[in-house]
């Protein structure tokens, strides 16, 4: 069931009158002007990074605030150069009243930037691996936000519903995301438990995926399962047409990965997640403290289908998973 938020309204006056407080306490708006500054930092445009910040600025519309008026938003992409993502927190870091850092890495680049502005990050596959004291029940006094620890176990579990016969599992990662590298180790420990084989073939940009989708195939693989990181989603439609040139079953670990070419997706709402982040930046622009606010998990998994793209790669879903299904796309 999904979850119900209620929440209280965020007035302007509230925000102007935290302004009285310190810089990384009570933050308040540093502009002259009275706006309040948010910095919106992301390593690469994806589809994922796209609806997390649709639903932070529907948070912050359904509270009043207007952007230029009583907030101003720069959003900074990294463009998958991690130094320029660095270089791009510390810019942030010294012209924001808070952080919204979208993925691990631009998160533990924020947290090298500043310890005192406050972050709020979210579509963070697992806080603790960018250390900083990060975990279930917090951490640093400036850092709070929402995690998305996708659910790769059912995602293998899934698939094998879908096809029982399936031995070897395709997936391409990036080495050089730690949240990539954590998502295959959970995918190979998973797999080991369902009794399937994991074979990763590792890329460095977008500009690979074609390449490491062709050695895939080459290596004769029942299905890939692509593991969400921030670079193969950016380039996902190109592993699409892939799978769907090859009759190849493409299962996605992001929602919108059905109308990039998967077949099938099981995730979180990303809209949602953004949403729920917009949220905690409104009540840390209200007077909280980040630090005593709970970091957040998703928790609600949803499953899309793409009948077209099934029918391409010769999938049929048992009338388990049509039940199952919250959306589907293509003819039926």
């Amino acid at each position: 069931m999904r979850a119900r938020y209620l929440f209280a309204a965020v007035g302007i006056a509230v925000i102007l009158v935290a302004g009285c407080g310190r810089r990384g306490e009570t933050p308040g708006p540093s502009s002259g002007d009275g706006r309040f500054r948010i910095g919106i930092l992301q390593l690469v445009d994806s589809p994922t990074s796209e609806d997390v910040r649709k639903g932070i600025f529907r948070a912050f519309g359904d509270s009043g605030l207007r952007e230029g008026v009583d907030i101003e938003v720069r959003i900074r992409n990294g463009r998958g150069d991690v130094a320029s993502v660095q270089r791009l927190a510390h810019e942030l870091a010294s012209t924001s009243d808070l952080i919204i850092p979208i993925s691990t890495p631009c998160l533990q680049a924020a947290l090298m930037a500043t310890s005192s502005v406050p972050i709020v990050f979210t579509a963070v596959a697992h806080p603790a691996l960018v250390g900083g004291g990060l975990n279930e029940n917090g951490g640093p006094g400036h850092v709070t936000g929402v995690a998305s620890t996708g659910p790769i176990r059912e995602s293998l579990a899934f698939i094998r519903d879908i096809l029982p016969g399936a031995a070897r599992i395709g997936t391409l990662w990036t080495p050089a995301e730690i949240n990539s590298e954590y998502y295959l180790d959970l995918a190979r420990r998973a797999a080991a438990e369902c009794g399937v084989e994991i074979v990763a073939v590792p890329v460095s940009s977008g500009r690979d995926v074609m390449y490491a989708a062709t050695l895939l195939i080459n290596e004769g693989v029942d299905a890939v399962y692509q593991i969400s990181d921030n670079t193969v989603n950016a380039a996902f439609e190109v592993l699409g047409r892939a799978a769907g040139e090859n009759a190849l079953p493409l299962f996605g670990g992001f929602l919108k990965s059905v109308e990039m070419g998967a077949c099938a997706a099981m995730g979180f709402d990303f809209t949602d997640m953004g949403y729920r982040t917009g949220r905690i930046a409104l009540r840390i622009m209200g007077g909280e403290k980040p630090g005593r606010i709970p970091i957040q998990y998703m928790d609600d998994v949803r499953i899309h289908l793409n009948l077209e793209a099934a029918a391409k790669q010769s999938v049929i879903f048992p009338p388990s998973v049509l039940e199952r299904a919250e959306r589907i796309v293509g003819s039926r």
